[in-house]
């Protein structure tokens, strides 16, 4: 069975894409009020955008235990896997890679895991499992596919523009970006998360500028490969054309952001990620 690539559900890889990979998701959790679903599996995107629009009360993300780590584990090793390398939402976002570390530390005698730590979210993160699935799906060892995805991260940049901080303000994870507020009338805020927390990446007035700026930063430099995200916005291809003639349009791969990043990220967020080349 080889290498196995483990991720959780923060990742926004379509679904077709990772089965077809063999990415297995641990998934998160998410509740609204008293009500509380497991990510992907109990909760749709498209039924946690609707929520999310309709409630009056921000929901809470909450990470997998460490204990749905080790029976993922587990289930892999049964089934022949002779290394495994797991990959995490930035530890500084969330714990999840707290239990995964925890998880591996179980049944590390019985085959070799290594937890990485993305330092990133949504398809940054999502890009990195590619690389390793793909890696894994040749035949590589473990070893080299860690080193492969460890250079990745480091090389990895992701940028999104937001219709508005409200979500981001109340769940907390604003980071640098915090002196965006009190100057948002008519702003359309660029993030970028950097070092694995959020941070403030400019200020444009109309969605068209932010859009341009992401495409931009798409052609500042010379990059291996790039992934789009977007909470339902409209105006995916809009971008999509924007950087079709710096990338393929059939390289790309298009990502929506469900509900761990979207809690904070909120309706039409939309953002690149790519690896700047070596």
């Amino acid at each position: 069975m080889a290498v196995r690539v483990v991720t959780d559900s923060a990742c926004d890889l379509p679904d077709n894409l990772a089965e077809a990979l063999g990415i297995e998701i641990v998934p998160l959790s998410i509740r609204f009020g008293d009500e509380e679903f497991v990510d992907r599996e109990e909760l749709s995107v498209d039924a946690f955008w609707d929520r999310l629009r309709t409630s009056p009360d921000l929901p809470e993300t909450s990470a997998p235990s460490a204990g749905a780590f080790e029976s993922k584990f587990r289930e892999l090793i049964r089934r022949g896997a002779t290394g495994i390398i797991c990959i995490n939402l930035s530890s500084r976002l969330s714990a999840t890679m707290q239990a995964a570390q925890v998880a591996a530390t179980t049944v590390r005698d019985e085959c070799p895991i290594v937890v990485i730590d993305s330092l990133t979210v949504s398809m940054g993160l999502g890009a990195l499992c590619l690389t390793a699935a793909r890696r894994a799906a040749d035949g590589e060892r473990l070893e080299p596919i860690v080193e492969a995805v460890l250079s990745r991260r480091d090389r990895t940049r992701l940028f999104g523009a937001l219709d508005t901080l409200e979500f981001i303000r109340r769940g907390g994870r604003i980071g640098g970006a915090r002196a965006m507020l009190g100057s948002m009338l008519s702003i359309k805020p660029m993030v970028e998360v950097r070092g694995g927390v959020v941070e403030e990446a400019g200020k444009v007035r109309t969605r068209s500028k932010a859009l341009q700026a992401l495409a931009d930063r798409v052609r500042a430099q010379p990059i291996e490969t790039c992934a789009v995200l977007h909470g339902q916005a409209d105006d995916v291809d809009d971008l999509l054309d924007r950087i079709g003639d710096a990338i393929p349009r059939d390289d790309i791969v298009v990502g929506t952001v469900g509900p761990v990043i979207g809690t904070h990220a909120g309706p039409g967020v939309i953002g690149v990620t790519f690896q700047v080349a070596r």
